[in-house]
């Protein structure tokens, strides 16, 4: 094929064709919130929903997937606007679950980057790096020998540490879920660009940007014991990963992520909109296109605006793109037509176009309402420091905490205009303040994942199921808008976020702690099956129904999965959802539930606090 130009369905629509010819399901993307996971705010990597399954736990679709995943890293947030970083991603990915290994995963990974037929890369620009081995773990020849076998069919010699690089844990190797579990080396392919070497040292992963990587196969073969320790697994995973916008970039012979079409048009857009030169402000564009999409992905996944987790990421991303839109002479009302372009892109957004359309500009109204006061006092305390002959002052703690509690600006924002004024920041000074205002840490916009499932604990599985008993009282009480929103299971308690337009009354929150404890009274059976999307919808099972499902899912029952009369009274159908488990066995293993609080989560969204006793 030509790579002259390719776009982002074309790509996609290649990679799910080629691994469909190798048996993988494909499979949709997981919401970017991850389900009943406190380890993570977000879905920050492809392999992440699919965890449990890499764990031994049977998928639905089958032992071989493939998907598109859509991901987003807050911690670069603050590098975005060069040409290469990015909040909102996508991963295109495909996996073996205890099917295929190293032998086919590799010859495929190959196939496909260079095949006429799929993408027709030019094998002489193709570097790999492959784990070099430990006092743990040896070399891993076999990657080294396929590899080999790759090269020298496209008549390449492919010699150590000119083609093929083995380098250590920092570079290839994939760690555990938390302290144990499935590990192992992980092989990176790199495209060489075209520019001038570093040094003499410069070799694929040094950073510079000679060597672009396009593709990772990680081979999870061995179990991490919490000594350290590395054993063979029996049945050993893949993982092939390519990003979607950088394999874009590298395909087409672009600078930056920005050109693909993903993001090109919402770039044009701001332009038209602003009537500024890109060139003349970059960073601004870059921030302003990357931003709103994020923002979109989130809304569209029921994230909204808030102080605390996921809704203060929302919040963030919402008011730097508004900072640089103002910058960019943007005002009032500019969200459809950049909305219309991101869609566009991401067709799995236009049926909720108008919906987040609706938050970012609610979101705008309330920081622009504060945004010139506090850019006054933010250039007063600027002021107070001018003239150091050092020429560097920091803004304090408390005066930080100020511009965030009175003027809604985010720690990151002020940082921002600091380092624009040659200034720092006392960030721990801020901490120290928000911790003494606020009843929950917000310190959660920092974190990513960085490889954890949701505590898989025998307590932690009892909320999980506890979750399912409240999600169902509620919508008996409140009616069937009371639609899940967010949740958040520890070995502690529950949090559960559902849309509702007021608060829940005193009363109502009786009659749904009731339902939940006469659920465990009567000790249930859980129990599950598959099914087929539509006939799960068809049986009652709660469920968004939309894309986020593969054609077969797993459905969750409280009580008689069917609903049927029987001689025993209470042989009835209490809970019916699709979930990925885990659960326990009965409801009478569960304790006593009891609502600790009922509060505003966002506009339209209630959240309830509990814990089993």
């Amino acid at each position: 094929m030509s790579v002259d130009h390719i776009t982002s369905s074309l790509l996609r629509g290649k990679f799910f064709a080629f691994y469909a010819q190798h048996g993988s399901a494909l499979v949709p993307s997981a919401s970017l919130v991850p389900e009943n996971d406190p380890s993570a705010l977000f879905v920050s990597a492809g392999m992440q929903p699919l965890v449990p399954y890499l764990l031994g736990q049977p998928h639905p679709a089958g032992t071989r997937l493939a998907n598109a995943q859509r991901c987003l890293r807050t911690d670069d947030i603050d590098l975005v606007g060069d040409a290469a970083h990015l909040t909102f991603f996508e991963m295109l990915g495909c996996w073996s679950l205890g099917d295929y290994f190293k032998g086919e995963a590799i010859p495929w990974s190959w196939q496909f980057l260079v095949d006429e037929e799929w993408l027709g890369l030019d094998p002489q620009r193709l570097y790999v790096t492959v784990f070099g081995g430990d006092d743990l773990v040896g070399r891993d020849e076999e990657s080294i020998d396929l590899w080999r076998e790759q090269f020298a069919q496209a008549g390449i010699d492919a010699r150590l540490d000119e083609r093929i690089f083995p380098l250590g844990r920092q570079d290839n190797w994939w760690g555990p879920v938390g302290d144990s579990g499935p590990c192992g080396p992980d092989s990176e392919m790199f495209i060489d660009v075209g520019q001038a070497p570093c040094g003499p040292e410069c070799r694929p992963g040094c950073g510079c940007g000679k060597y672009v990587e396009i593709c990772n196969d990680v081979f999870m073969e061995y179990e991490a014991g919490p000594d350290g320790s590395c054993t063979p697994l029996a049945s050993k995973n893949v993982d092939v990963g390519l990003g979607v916008e950088r394999t874009l970039a590298v395909l087409n012979g672009y600078d930056s992520v920005y050109q693909t079409d993903l993001l090109d048009p919402v770039m044009r857009q701001i332009g038209v909109l602003s009537g500024a030169a890109c060139a003349d402000h970059t960073v601004s564009f870059r921030v302003l296109a990357d931003h709103v999409r994020a923002a979109a992905h989130l809304i569209a996944d029921g994230v909204m605006p808030s102080n605390a987790e996921q809704g203060y990421v929302l919040r963030r991303l919402i008011r730097r793109a508004v900072r640089h839109g103002r910058l960019l002479g943007l005002r009032g009302e500019y969200w459809p037509p950049l909305i219309r372009e991101v869609a566009a892109g991401h067709p799995s957004l236009l049926g909720q176009a108008q919906t987040i359309v609706e938050r970012l500009g609610e979101e705008q109204v309330r920081f622009e309402q504060t945004l010139v006061k506090g850019l006054r006092h933010f250039n007063r305390l600027v002021q107070r420091r001018s003239g150091r002959c050092d020429g560097i002052g920091t803004i304090g703690g408390e005066e930080a905490f100020e511009l965030f509690a009175t003027y809604g600006f985010p720690l990151e924002i002020t940082c921002e205009l600091a380092r624009e004024q040659g200034l720092t920041v006392d960030e721990e000074g801020f901490r120290r303040g928000l911790e003494r205002h606020q009843d929950r840490s917000r310190q959660g916009a920092a974190h990513h994942f960085a490889g954890g499932l949701a505590d898989n604990s025998a307590r932690a599985t009892q909320y999980h199921t506890a979750t399912h008993l409240l999600h169902a009282a509620l919508r008996r009480v409140l009616g069937d808008h009371a639609e899940q929103r967010g949740s958040h299971i520890s070995a502690e308690r529950l949090r559960f976020d559902f849309s509702h337009p007021a608060a829940v009354a005193p009363e109502q929150l009786r009659r749904v702690e009731d339902l939940v404890n006469g659920a465990i009274e009567r000790d249930y059976p859980v129990t599950w099956r598959e099914q087929e999307v539509d006939e799960a919808r068809d049986s009652g099972a709660i469920g968004l129904f939309s894309e986020r499902y593969g054609h077969r899912v797993r459905v969750y029952s409280v009580g008689d999965p069917e609903g049927l009369p029987r001689a025993d009274s209470d042989a009835v159908t209490f809970s019916k959802e699709i979930c990925g488990g885990p659960h326990v066995q009965r409801t009478g293993e569960l304790g006593r539930l009891r609502i600790v609080k009922e509060q505003s989560a966002s506009s339209g969204v209630r959240r309830v606090r509990a814990r089993l006793e």
